[in-house]
């Protein structure tokens, strides 16, 4: 199962653009931080991470303003140029 939830805010968005079969997509990256517990012990989690929405998830995003928290649901795969992961974002919960 290839599946991810998270919490979330835009810190970067680039230019939305259209797919060569017409559809939008938007490049974004994403800042997520959270506490987490792992082997009885609390962490902090702060990560950036790419990733791409379709359609018209793509177009919602781009209307979204920048720093404002959400949860996302997705699920990752390789970008274009096969190096990192990006996460593609599916749908979106909790627009706060």
């Amino acid at each position: 199962m290839n599946r991810v939830e998270l919490s979330a805010q835009i810190i970067e968005r680039k230019a939305l653009r259209y797919t060569p079969a017409g559809l939008p997509a938007l490049d974004l990256v994403l800042a997520h931080e959270s506490e987490v517990t792992e082997a009885q012990q609390s962490r902090q989690v702060k990560l950036e991470l790419r990733a791409v929405a379709l359609g018209p998830m793509a177009e919602l995003l781009n209307r979204m303003d920048a720093g404002k928290p959400f949860r996302l649901t997705g699920f990752l795969g390789a970008p274009r140029n096969g190096r990192g992961v990006l996460l593609h974002i599916t749908d979106i919960h909790d627009i706060v």
